[in-house]
């Protein structure tokens, strides 16, 4: 599977600004949602290759999210890295358990990040 098209999940537009750019300059083309009600729409009617998901954030939070996205039949597949910063080990078990396929704690590393994308596609 080829990762063309990611799904940027954060409540903060900083964040999303950041991340949007790094993945826009290394060739990806981006999406964003702003929280996880939104990440769920968005991840349906946009099918993305990859979702990078924010944890905290108000209303469904991103392990709310990543379970559901994870458990809809035309999402299923769809890879979920959590990028977040809760860096303890149970938020990270927590988070696989939801149905994510890696975990990041803030602040992200690009260069890693862009590795970790080039790994999955």
């Amino acid at each position: 599977m080829s990762i063309k098209k990611i799904l940027v999940v954060d409540d903060s537009p900083t964040e999303r600004l950041a991340l949007s750019e790094v993945l826009i300059r290394s060739g990806y083309q981006v999406v964003t949602a702003e929280n996880g009600e939104d990440a769920i729409a968005r991840s349906r009617s946009e099918l993305p290759d990859l979702i990078l998901m924010d944890v905290v954030m108000p209303g469904m939070n991103g392990y709310q999210a990543t379970r559901t996205i994870s458990r809809w039949e035309t999402t299923r597949d769809i890879p979920i890295i959590m990028c977040t910063s809760k860096g303890l080990e149970t938020d990270r078990i927590w988070g696989m358990r939801q149905g994510a396929y890696d975990y990041i704690v803030k602040p992200v590393d690009h260069t890693a990040l862009l590795a970790r994308i080039k790994s999955i596609g």
